[in-house]
């Protein structure tokens, strides 16, 4: 009887040991798939806010074709830029942007500092954004100010659904005098 459950115990022990291994086992493939995921939606994140950096100046040149691929068409959409304000919803911000690419000022900006933060559908980045402005009587603006971007995971690609940047008193002067 002893020896019965001698190796009762011992076969216990083992099952229970093993059933440890295997949840450890199962939670390194999830922790690997985590991994795995946000790797993707830092690459995926990081490109998209590349995408949105082309399409500003391509925008400033009067095509707005790639930030009208970027951002979320949804009416749930925000937009908060360097002259203050919000404007809410997809067609609101469209507008206000071919506003700006039929002035064509021309310009460039770049995102520096760039961090990235991923999540599986939603994440965004911080930067600080840099370069030169037009302003409507054709003298150059520079403008640095800070920038956050929020991106969702929509229908399998990364859209801009929020951007907003500290309000630039150069860029405002600038318009000023028009």
């Amino acid at each position: 009887m002893r020896k019965a459950n001698y190796i009762l115990t011992i076969s216990f022990a083992f099952a229970i040991a093993l059933a440890g291994c295997n949840s450890s086992s199962n939670e390194q493939v999830r922790n690997t798939n985590s991994d795995s995921l946000l790797l993707a939606a830092e690459q995926g994140i990081r490109e998209a806010n590349d995408q949105l950096y082309a399409g500003l100046n391509k925008m400033f040149e009067g095509d707005m074709q790639v930030l009208n691929a970027l951002w979320s068409h949804r009416e749930s959409t925000t937009y908060m830029g360097p002259f203050g304000g919000s404007i809410t919803g997809w067609t609101a911000i469209r507008e206000e942007f071919n506003k700006v690419a039929a002035m064509k000022l021309g310009g460039k900006i770049t995102c520096s500092n760039v961090h990235v933060f991923p999540g599986t559908n939603i994440g965004y980045t911080t930067c600080v954004e840099v370069g030169e402005n037009i302003s409507p009587d054709g003298t150059p603006v520079e403008v640095s100010h800070r920038a956050t971007n929020i991106f969702q995971l929509q229908e399998g690609q990364w859209r801009l659904i929020h951007h907003h940047t500290d309000i630039s008193t150069q860029l405002e002067t600038a318009f000023e005098k028009d």
